[in-house]
């Protein structure tokens, strides 16, 4: 895949201001559009996942609780693999930086939003990140076959 650009969006969706409620509405986003890609059952479930993981930690670490900011999901099928790109105007933050996190031993040690950055590169094949002009982007990428 060396040389190759991304294809554009086969879908995606904006949020002028992403809250915690909508974070449903993203997960349903990203199921139907990552079927619509071709991508089997294991390889949507895998990034409805990770993608909550990403949004959840937009919208609440990326903006105040009383100013929530923008967020675009997106996703692509790029040869044998699906994208999945979640887009923020928050500070930077830099996943692919953060160092490998132990498991939880207890429920009330669980960050919110659940599963946590660590469990996030599990389920996926890579996690990308792009420090935009005024903003990120998190690109998750799993095989569209599995």
């Amino acid at each position: 895949a060396t040389g190759m650009t991304a294809a554009p969006p086969l879908r995606a969706r904006h949020l002028p201001a992403v809250r915690r409620e909508d974070l449903a509405g993203v997960r349903a986003f990203v199921a139907e559009a990552c079927r619509a890609a071709g991508g089997c059952p294991a390889a949507c479930e895998a990034l409805v996942l990770a993608a909550d993981e990403v949004c959840a930690n937009v919208v609440l670490h990326a903006y105040p609780s009383a100013a929530p900011g923008p967020l675009t999901v997106a996703v692509a099928r790029v040869g044998d693999d699906l994208l999945v790109t979640a887009t923020d105007a928050g500070p930077p933050f830099d996943p692919t930086r953060l160092p490998p996190v132990a498991e939880p031993r207890t429920l009330e040690e669980r960050s919110p939003g659940g599963l946590g950055w660590h469990l996030v590169r599990q389920v996926v094949d890579a996690v990308r990140y792009e420090r935009l002009a005024h903003g990120n982007r998190v690109t998750l990428v799993r095989r569209a076959g599995g």
